[in-house]
């Protein structure tokens, strides 16, 4: 008898009709000798009906207060599961993030998990029931109830898989495992059968919508078996492995792209604002890439990097507040995207930087920002050019170098 935790995303749970479907395949798990406890996100949709409801009352609402709003879809999806599988004559229950005990910080809409639980858990496993846990939701120390960011839900099932000490966490998606790229881009993108941990973070991070950032990293950190599958036509999807695994690791793995980038340029900072900047990003969850410092002859500091557009307005008022203290100057640049190519010794290999440079020429492509790490290559450009690069990297690429 094997434990474990399956997630199944909004997709999947979108309608009466799939929710049933969702049961019918959390039974066939129960029917061959498991233990299981389901993750669910909110039904298709629902999150962003709550959240334009929220916009409606105010343009800027309070975190908090969008939190406890945001985290009230899950509550009628898990509800609706149990209720399917009760139906077929399987005891089940649902509980939310604080039945449960998930402890989070108090980081609104970004909330990172601190600890989780188990005895409930167990109370109602051992009882012969199957958990149908709410996804993306926490409590913070102060008993408020937080969200962990889109995507989520992943992460808390990541983190039960983990505290359970589950022998794998399932994630159901609309897609059918991790791909090279995303197919909806490029027609000629292909599953991975598995990817290594390090890739996975880096492309989760850097766009790859299959998995949420924190719960490839909550993953790594405790050695989750995590296994990306389709829930309208499962099979082995894809298996995110560890590096003492027997597994041959190609050059290039895959490529990521992430549209709504600012690239943000700061001159004239003092020493004392560049760190304070550096603090209040931290304190607000705010998360940056390419990041370039520079220093002038006068002691006077430059900072480049990319953001989020979702996290401009929050660096806005940063900065003005900061202007406060001491004047500087913030230039910013719109409407462009990242293109992220993530593999094994990125930094070392010329021909991997000489093949994306001479593609980058070819199609005339306005670059703004490159950053190389060995694990990592990110471009910056018009988010107008950005699939056209991608498809045309990824033809070369995992044809020619791989």
């Amino acid at each position: 008898m094997a434990l474990y935790v399956q997630k199944f995303g909004g997709t999947c749970v979108g309608t009466p009709e799939r929710i049933e479907a969702v049961a019918e395949q959390v039974i066939q798990t129960v029917h061959a000798g498991h233990k299981v406890v389901v993750v669910v996100s909110a039904m298709a949709g629902e999150t962003n009906r709550l959240l334009g409801l929220a916009h409606q009352i105010d343009s800027r609402p309070a975190t908090r207060e969008l939190d406890m709003l945001a985290a009230s879809g899950e509550q009628v999806s898990i509800a609706l599961l149990a209720m399917a599988l009760i139906k077929r004559g399987h005891p089940a229950v649902s509980l939310l993030a604080d039945q449960i005990g998930i402890l989070t910080d108090n980081k609104f809409s970004r909330a990172r998990i601190l600890s989780v639980g188990t005895e409930r858990l167990w109370q109602e496993l051992e009882q012969g029931h199957i958990v149908i846990a709410a996804g993306f939701q926490g409590r913070d120390i102060e008993d408020n109830i937080t969200t962990l960011g889109r995507g989520g839900s992943d992460t808390t099932a990541v983190a039960l898989a983990a505290a359970l000490k589950a022998d794998e966490c399932q994630i159901f998606t609309d897609v059918d495992g991790i791909y090279s790229m995303d197919p909806r881009v490029c027609a000629d993108a292909f599953r991975l059968p598995y990817v290594d941990a390090s890739s996975m973070l880096e492309l989760a991070s850097l766009g790859a919508k299959v998995l949420h950032s924190r719960s490839v990293e909550y993953a790594a950190m405790h050695r989750v078996p995590v296994r990306v599958l389709s829930s309208f036509r499962p099979d082995q999807g894809t298996l995110v492995c560890y590096e003492d695994q027997n597994m041959s690791v190609p050059a290039v793995t895959g490529l990521a792209c992430q549209t709504g980038e600012v690239w943000l340029q700061l001159d004239d900072l003092s020493s004392e604002l560049h760190i304070a900047l550096l603090k209040e990003f931290a304190r607000l969850a705010i998360e940056t890439d390419m990041l370039k410092v520079g220093y002038t002859e006068f002691g006077l500091v430059q900072m480049q990097f990319s953001l989020n557009q979702n996290d401009l307005t929050a660096v806005e008022d940063i900065c003005n507040e900061l202007k406060k203290k001491q004047n500087f100057t913030v230039q910013s640049r719109k409407s462009l995207g990242k293109l992220s190519i993530v593999g094994i010794g990125l930094k070392s290999n010329p021909a991997i930087l000489a093949t994306v440079f001479e593609q980058l020429q070819l199609l005339a492509v306005q670059v703004v920002a490159v950053s190389c790490a060995e694990i990592k290559l990110s471009i910056i450009v018009p988010e107008a050019q950005l699939n056209k690069v991608a498809v045309a990297l990824h033809s070369v690429l995992l044809e020619q170098v791989n």
